[in-house]
């Protein structure tokens, strides 16, 4: 035919396939990886809860679990990230309002994690489990959206500072912990169940809080339990509409904690305005916010000066939730990445049987569970901290773990895309999410160098945290030649350190590489923990992941990983 001769109509028989509107078949591509239940399809976090005490929570875990690898509950973590936080400042008639419009789903999200006690179990039925079980739902509700969590961990960490002040935790902390949500603008007074936040750094300081520049003006008397008024700036406030923030600010004896609400308890809108929501590359499901206080109405916890320790309780339950939550989303990096090179074939066989790539998802799911296993023995550390070994381990460890844990994320999320390819990188897949969220537990609560020096200062305080961390990892020593050289090379390194601020992240990166290598080899199956000690302990290839040596076993720790949908 004359390539600008029209065609004519034709019989079937005549029919050219080139004239066909169907173009392909679609083939070789996964199924979406939802409606499975993200406890099942876990054996690690079934091992790890068991083994740290939360035997009594599994069928509440498994139900759990089923909800939040359903695919209604998965679609809410993209809609709920599909459109960023909108701040009103005045309401249509002009007043002064400081609204931050979220998404419902962020909402329906916030409802979700509430109601299953994400923020009150531990403190409500304390026990044996308790926080390793809160610690396992976090660790899968976060795998589907990650950046609602701050106010849930705000809320869940802010009663052990309250409780410093009776007084104040008496009023607060039954609608602190109701199991429910209200995201309504209004009075906390109307309110049965509140949302609490954190504002700490301002401008000029950062971490460094003691150059904090807002003040606190006593209304009458002064000291713990009284009324102040706040005037300054807090450069950061994460999720804005929490109904109250514990405040960092220098009252007439020093630096030091305040509860200051949203609205005064006559209903008035207390005068702290929000001046603007930061521009964040990752976390958009959440809003962050700069705000300036201008006579804040505060009360006082804790004792005036010592604001820094008051509200350290918080700060240290925050950032062992940064450890779950970079755990997690390490493992929906993984689940992403095994459950599409088990169905993905290329150049003639399934990407999950090609040795590189083998290499590749083993090492990442090597890291994975390296990462839950240290994350929920501390949290077993919180459920006992009325023994004397759990305390000590639990502050040197938490601060060891938030350092390793979070910092390793951003590379694994990366390589997880990778393995996914050229469709990881689309919006519509979840990898883009989990990149962006990768880097802000690493900076969020105290970045790398913060927590090294917070780890020089539990030595410092208290020597016997050493001993005790160097007792826990000792538990597996005699099972591995190459974890017995490592942690026998680590103590002699820790024989001088006079000179820790310059080392410390050699030490600290070794120390978190020695506890986790002790937990895989003490309860791990034999396939991951020779494979960690040989790539982690002693090993002569790189640090990118794809470098297990020769001799371990790819395929069983892929499997072990791997959830099986579709």
């Amino acid at each position: 035919m004359n390539a600008h001769q029209p065609r004519t109509a034709g019989t079937a028989s005549e029919t050219d396939d080139r004239y066909l509107a169907t173009t392909h078949e679609v083939l070789n591509q996964p199924p979406a990886l939802e409606n499975y239940n993200l406890f099942e399809q876990d054996v690690a976090l079934q091992e790890a809860t068991l083994r740290e005490g939360a035997g009594s929570a599994t069928a509440d875990l498994k139900a759990f679990g089923d909800l939040a690898g359903a695919a209604q509950t998965i679609d809410l973590g993209f809609r709920a990230n599909a459109s960023k936080p909108v701040f009103n400042t005045h309401d249509r008639f002009g007043h002064r309002i400081d609204e931050v419009d979220f998404h419902p789903a962020y909402h329906e999200l916030m409802r979700i994690a509430m109601e299953n006690g994400l923020h009150s179990s531990p403190w409500t039925h304390p026990g044996q489990g308790a926080h390793v079980a809160r610690a396992a739902k976090y660790y899968m509700h976060s795998q589907v959206e990650a950046a609602h969590c701050c106010p849930v961990t705000m809320t869940f960490a802010a009663i052990p500072s309250i409780r410093k002040q009776p007084e104040l935790a008496a009023d607060w902390e039954a609608r602190i912990l109701a199991n429910s949500y209200d995201p309504r603008n209004l009075p906390d007074s109307q309110k049965s169940s509140v949302t609490i936040g954190m504002a700490m750094t301002e401008k000029q300081g950062g971490s460094d809080v003691r150059a904090n520049s807002t003040r606190a003006y006593p209304v009458g008397a002064q000291g713990p339990g009284q009324a102040y008024e706040l005037v300054g700036h807090k450069w950061f406030v994460s999720a804005p509409m929490c109904d109250a923030f514990l405040v960092l600010a220098q009252a007439p004896g020093g630096l030091s904690c305040f509860l200051m609400p949203r609205w005064r308890p006559d209903g008035s809108k207390n005068p702290w305005q929000i001046q603007r929501l930061k521009n964040k590359m990752g976390n958009v499901a959440n809003a962050s916010s700069e705000a300036e206080l201008r006579g804040a109405l505060a009360w006082m916890v804790g004792e005036e000066g010592r604001g820094v320790p008051t509200i350290i309780e918080m700060v240290a339950m925050t950032r062992f939730d940064c450890m779950i939550g970079s755990s997690a989303g390490m493992r929906q990096a993984v689940a992403q990445a095994s459950h599409h090179c088990r169905h993905r074939s290329a150049f003639g066989a399934r990407l999950s049987e090609q040795p590189l790539m083998q290499n590749v998802l083993a090492d990442l799911a090597l890291e994975s569970e390296a990462a839950l296993a240290y994350t929920l023995r501390i949290a077993r550390a919180l459920d006992n901290q009325d023994k004397e070994h759990e305390r000590l381990l639990a502050r040197l460890a938490t601060p060891v773990g938030k350092y390793w844990i979070c910092k390793r994320t951003p590379n694994h999320a990366y390589e997880a895309m990778e393995c996914i390819g050229g469709s990881g990188v689309m919006e519509d897949c979840i990898m883009p999410r989990l990149f962006r969220e990768s880097p802000v537990n690493a900076i969020w609560e105290g970045s790398g160098n913060v927590q090294c020096l917070d780890t020089l200062r539990a030595l410092q305080k208290e020597p016997e945290t050493l001993d005790a961390f160097f007792k826990e990892a000792a538990e597996a020593r005699g099972t591995d030649r190459r974890f017995d050289q490592f942690l026998a090379q680590l103590q002699h390194d820790f024989a001088d350190i006079s000179d820790f601020q310059y080392r410390a992240r050699n030490l600290v990166d070794r120390m978190a590489l020695a506890l986790q290598a002790s937990l895989l080899l003490r309860h791990s199956d034999a396939a991951v923990a020779d494979a960690f000690c040989a790539s982690r302990l002693q090993s002569n290839g790189g640090m990118n992941y794809g470098n297990l040596p020769s001799g371990t076993n790819p395929a069983a720790i892929i499997k072990r990983a791997t959830p099986v949908v579709g």
